[in-house]
């Protein structure tokens, strides 16, 4: 299979060709090619999308984490690439028609990192010191957690974000660990956050690999597949399918298998952080014939209830 071509999309960013190149190394291995044969049997195709030329509003206010993803999937309907290469939290619940996630790899640490040149944790950081983020899942944990915070926005990639936390723009940052790890940055973190008592988006940690539809059981895409992975995330995106998720809803969901349980914690907030609505759960997958189903159902019923209980509070 070594004369097979897989173009790779992927946004242009130092992380996403970070991330795009590990999955590039493993088709290239599925394919059965030599690793120095990796750019010409699974070549690197970047694409800029419209959230990556938008940098000085949040995404909410311009269409959604979907603008991360756009132009990518219009390449793969297109032809030009045959799969792409995504942060599985930025990818809607939603997929256009004739797309899927065909494989899952396995996950990095999923927590967040707190990044502050004043405090080793954010319970620590002075009165009123300014929390610097674009997510506003973060904000509304944060301002839960401290409320006195000022909270301002923070876009841009990680290098970018590290140098605004160095120039004084803010007092601590929030970034996902996995990021940082795979840019080789995973020392720098003060401390990390309790991905169970602050959930982190659904999916974060965890690439997704999205192809047609009618390649999804392509030889080279089984075997990118993680079970656990693929299990885990599957519950936390069906709870961000309950809730009807976007940039718009401050959301967190955390799973994670204890041998043959999956177990699960979903949260929603209001933006401003007062109001927290939580569900856990857990399911046992070895009474289940189709565990993928199983956890998306856990997920989406404990994201019902979420919605269910928070309403209009949860949702700007």
């Amino acid at each position: 299979m070594a004369d097979a071509h897989v173009r790779i999309g992927a946004r242009g960013s130092k992380l996403s060709l970070a991330q795009a190149g590990l999955v590039q190394r493993r088709i290239a291995e599925a394919l059965g090619a030599d690793p120095a044969e990796a750019e010409r049997v699974a070549p690197l195709v970047v694409i800029t999308t419209t959230g990556d030329k938008v940098q000085d509003r949040r995404l909410l206010e311009i269409g959604g984490k979907g603008l991360f993803t756009k132009e990518i999937e219009e390449a793969l309907l297109a032809g030009r690439i045959d799969c792409a290469v995504h942060s599985m939290k930025d990818v809607p619940a939603v997929l256009p028609d004739g797309l899927c996630i065909a494989a899952v790899p396995e996950r990095e640490d999923p927590r967040d990192a707190f990044l502050s040149l004043k405090a080793e944790r954010l319970e620590a950081l002075p009165q009123g010191a300014r929390l610097g983020t674009a997510s506003l899942r973060r904000q509304a944990q944060s301002l839960h957690r401290r409320p006195d915070l000022e909270v301002s926005l923070l876009r841009g990639n990680v290098d970018t974000r590290l140098a605004k936390l160095r120039a004084g723009e803010a007092d601590a940052i929030l970034l996902a660990l996995a990021g940082l790890r795979r840019l080789g940055l995973g020392d720098l973190p003060q401390s990390l956050i309790d991905p169970t008592e602050c959930p982190p988006a659904p999916g974060q940690g965890a690439l997704a690999i999205e192809t047609r539809a009618a390649d999804r059981d392509l030889p080279w895409a089984t075997a990118l597949r993680h079970e656990p992975t693929t299990v885990a995330v599957a519950a936390e995106r069906g709870a961000l399918a309950a809730l009807e998720g976007s940039c718009k809803t401050p959301i967190g969901a955390h799973a994670w298998l204890d041998g043959m349980r999956l177990k699960l914690i979903v949260e929603a907030l209001s933006p401003d952080g007062r109001l927290r609505f939580r569900r856990a759960g857990e399911s046992d997958l070895a009474e289940m014939a189709d565990w993928e189903a199983s956890a998306r159902a856990l997920g989406v019923s404990l994201g019902e209830a979420v919605r269910a209980e928070g309403g209009a509070a949860i949702s700007l």
